[in-house]
């Protein structure tokens, strides 16, 4: 899947907006591949998985293209 990063926090972790879906997803910066969080800036084009988590989906492996 892929989207835009919408929000990014102090505390690690931020939500992407997924392109074709009106709910954002959520990310934590454990989640990040070949990227840092503080690399991240709001607007970035990202690719990810979308996983089931107990507190709902969540985006994982998330790579910034």
């Amino acid at each position: 899947m892929e989207g835009t990063i919408k929000t990014l926090t102090e505390k690690g972790f931020g939500f992407i907006a997924v392109d074709g879906e009106e709910k954002d997803l959520f990310f934590h910066q454990n989640e990040l591949k070949d990227v840092s969080f503080d690399e991240l800036r709001v607007g970035d084009k990202v690719s990810f998985e979308k996983a089931d988590s107990p507190k709902g989906p969540n985006a994982v492996s998330v790579v910034r293209i």
